[in-house]
């Protein structure tokens, strides 16, 4: 191979990233560096391909060298992404005919067991809110609604009243990338809910635009993602739970009760709205977490 072979089609890449994808410097940056990774490589090992001749092997010894670097998955992960734009970028300007990344599978990143609490935590939290205040009845409704639905915090905040069907047990829910979603809810949120809108909520005073949002602030505007996990962070305080709680928690918490109690995964996925079966599945290991103490604790033959 000719000296200067990958200098050359770096600095190309580099003016197409500027001038054809518009990112700024520093994203350059970061996808010369990754790809000047894989050079590096090539090089120390005397390897003398060109890019029309590097296929999945090569590449997957390529990631195997940047684990034995001490590099952790997160790492790896974004230098790899950077190669594939690089090849994507080979195969527009013709340099190569196939992409060699199309198959390679990246590092698997684990995945934390989030923070579940109990149905008894739950209740604590629930009970440690001051009704006497007219926030108490709006936080209470907040938190009985995220735990019986397993919102996510952007949900709950866009939550509107003509999305709510309460006689007929369900709300409307918009999702991730504006995908819809009906999900049913239990009486004791509907009840809370109830109780908010018709004794807080109507008394209110509502800044144009937000007449169809459940949840305001005292200004009468929908509440920020900050001022939620502030009411679920301070509600577990009261009730003196020690875990690190937020809105997630009760979605966690949610999933896993399902889940626990004997719930189908597809069933739950469609209610999280859950683009993928895979990320729901992640409560499965949970519950066998679940039952594995329950055996350990009453099996007769253990403990």
């Amino acid at each position: 191979m000719e000296t200067g072979y990958w200098d050359r089609l770096i600095e190309r890449f580099r003016i197409f990233l500027l001038l054809e994808r518009g990112h700024s410097q520093n994203t350059v940056d970061a996808y010369l560096s990754d790809v000047g990774k894989l050079v590096h490589y090539l090089s120390g090992k005397d390897l003398t391909q060109t890019a029309q001749e590097l296929d999945q092997n090569v590449l997957s010894g390529f990631l195997m060298w940047l684990c034995e670097l001490g590099l952790g998955r997160a790492s790896q992960s974004r230098i790899l992404s950077g190669i594939r734009t690089f090849f994507k970028f080979l195969l527009i300007e013709e340099v190569v005919e196939n992409d060699p990344t199309e198959l390679l599978e990246g590092p698997r990143r684990s995945r934390k067991i989030p923070e579940v609490l109990t149905v008894g935590d739950i209740q604590r939290i629930l009970d440690s809110i001051d009704l006497s205040l007219p926030q108490g009845h709006r936080n209470r409704a907040i938190l009985e609604v995220l735990y019986a639905c397993g919102l996510r915090v952007s949900e709950l905040t866009g939550l509107k009243i003509s999305n709510l069907y309460l006689d007929e047990g369900y709300i409307r829910v918009i999702g991730k990338n504006n995908k819809e979603r009906l999900v049913p809810v239990g009486d004791a949120a509907i009840r809370a809910v109830r109780v908010y809108l018709e004794n807080v909520r109507v008394l209110q005073p509502v800044i144009r635009g937000e007449e169809d949002i459940v949840f305001l602030n005292r200004r009468g505007k929908r509440l920020t993602r900050v001022m939620v996990f502030h009411i679920t962070k301070e509600a577990a305080a009261l009730a003196g739970i020690e875990k690190v709680v937020s809105p997630h928690t009760f979605r966690h918490s949610f999933a896993t009760h399902l889940v626990e109690g004997g719930a189908d995964l597809k069933a739950v996925q469609d209610m999280l709205g859950h683009e993928s079966i895979t990320t729901t599945e992640i409560y499965t290991h949970l519950n066998m977490e679940y039952l594995r103490d329950t055996l350990m604790r009453f099996h007769p033959r253990h403990g």
